[in-house]
């Protein structure tokens, strides 16, 4: 029989590119979207989890009854709470407080212990989601703490996976790699392979105003005057985290809140991808960079688009929200009028 799994996790990995055509017209390259919201958790944060913990379990880490801890901005505990069911072990979770609350019902409903923690403290704060994260692995027998800040399996799931399906989608054709860096490990993990491959194409990490990698990437140092409250979810930092190879990426954009919202919103009502808040961002870095650099006709951009925009639709998706953020008076590009709703009375 074709096309059936044992189990929900034999979906994992081998997600389709689309070619963007509207929102990208102005760009001479041909530019493409990599849906990680095809794996069967939405993200592609499936891959390191199941990558993971199967490694864990390979080392007799993880035994029957075993405790999953993580810090997660939402995808990756979605991730490890579907892996945890299926492989039949309890799922403990820290998150912040900016996590909106249809994503804790979702991990509550895969069977998670969830812990909210304040964002807006340093990353060394204990009540900090990584350092709750930390001491509850510490404090719980038998379990296993994933790390994926600064576990270097979390690059490795992408240069094992993400990397090749890339190079061989694109006939080893691809020049230019975009992806937004949060734990850094999707966009290090790709880069490691593709350089290896070809170490002219170009990977720019894509980076949120608010965090501090991409000064960081370009002076070797921490700038604490970056750090400020921002809205995008699993991107950007406030620490370092090693899963993030520098040394592979070739340059940071920098993103905004609003723009990046619009454009989720414009790549929706264009292209018809339901997409997260990070492919907006994703795709608003490529508007800029290519407004400082030449494309042309031969080059293939491959965007990755990490999850799936189901988990936004009170937040970025949302006209109250975004009215809230005051982003629907300020948007330069008058998107308003396309996206307001008419009230018969």
């Amino acid at each position: 029989m074709s096309n059936v799994y044992d189990n929900i996790l034999g979906l994992i990995g081998n997600t389709p590119m689309v070619k963007l055509n509207t929102v990208t017209k102005d760009i001479p390259a041909t530019v493409y979207a990599k849906l990680e919201s095809y794996n069967p958790g939405h993200s592609t944060k499936d891959r390191i989890a199941l990558h993971i913990i199967e490694n864990a379990e390979k080392k007799g880490l993880l035994k029957e009854d075993s405790v999953v801890v993580e810090t997660t901005s939402g995808n990756t505990g979605f991730s490890i709470a579907m892996v945890c069911i299926i492989k039949g072990y309890k799922c403990i979770l820290a998150v912040s407080d900016k996590t909106k609350p249809e994503k804790i019902a979702y991990l509550k409903a895969l069977g998670a212990t969830v812990y909210i923690c304040p964002a807006n403290v340093p990353a060394e704060d204990p009540r900090s989601y990584y350092e709750v994260a930390k001491r509850i692995a510490s404090e719980t027998p038998n379990s296993v703490y994933i790390n994926q800040y600064f576990n270097e399996l979390n690059i490795d799931a992408h240069y094992q996976t993400t990397g090749p399906e890339i190079w061989e989608q694109t006939q080893g054709k691809i020049t230019h790699l975009l992806a937004c860096t949060g734990t850094g490990g999707t966009l290090s993990g790709s880069a490691k392979f593709l350089k290896e491959k070809n170490p002219n194409i170009k990977i720019i990490g894509v980076d949120a105003d608010g965090s501090i990698l991409k000064s960081y990437h370009e002076t070797g140092e921490i700038h604490k005057e970056d750090v400020h409250p921002y809205q995008i979810e699993g991107m950007g930092k406030n620490l370092i985290p090693s899963a993030l190879l520098f040394d592979k990426v070739d340059e940071f954009v920098r993103v905004n809140d609003e723009m990046s919202a619009y454009r989720t919103r414009e790549i929706a009502l264009k292209e018809a991808i339901m997409g997260g808040y990070t492919t907006g961002a994703v795709t608003q870095a490529l508007i800029q960079y290519a407004q400082s650099h030449e494309f042309s006709k031969d080059d293939i951009v491959v965007l990755i688009y990490p999850d799936h925009g189901s988990r936004y639709i009170t937040k970025v998706y949302s006209d109250q929200w975004m009215a809230e953020q005051g982003f629907v008076n300020n948007c330069v590009h008058n998107y308003d009028e396309v996206f307001k709703t008419e009230f018969i009375k």
